[in-house]
């Protein structure tokens, strides 16, 4: 255990997030997700949900804000408007940790497969809600003033 550190971001996941770079891109993903076949690393946390482990990641780790978006969810498929309860958690997981102008994108299904296999990483979750996927952006730690 560590001070101020979620017990849920393990060794191998701190590891990961400290290795990625700006830009680098770390994928969230539900139950359901073809993660084994599109992971270049991968994450095993079977025993948690997108959203608590999104807001562990974020609890450490900034986000892209040279980009108009840094955090982006799966389209639903045949209907790219369409919300999913899990969208709305996850809008409110990132204004908690990015202020509330932080956007959430999105990407279709099939483009958010490619995405995550040129993904730094993949974090295989135990999410049931269907579209549980998000991607995270990496950003930068400034120094201080």
């Amino acid at each position: 255990m560590l001070k101020n550190i979620d017990p849920i971001l393990t060794a191998d996941l701190l590891y990961t997030l400290r290795a990625m770079g700006h830009g680098d891109e770390i994928v969230i993903v539900d139950a359901n997700f073809p993660a084994e076949s599109c992971a270049q690393e991968l994450i095993r946390l079977p025993g948690l949900t997108a959203t608590r482990v999104m807001d562990a990641i974020l609890s450490v780790m900034p986000l892209d804000d040279f980009v108009p978006e840094a955090a982006f969810h799966m389209e639903v498929v045949g209907d790219p408007d369409a919300e999913q309860p899990i969208f709305a958690d996850f809008r409110e997981i990132l204004a908690k940790h990015e202020g509330p102008d932080a956007k959430l994108g999105r990407v279709e299904r099939f483009d958010f497969y490619d995405r995550s296999k040129k993904a730094f990483a993949i974090v295989a979750t135990g999410e049931t809600r269907l579209y549980g996927c998000l991607i995270l952006k990496k950003g930068v730690i400034r120094p201080a003033a």
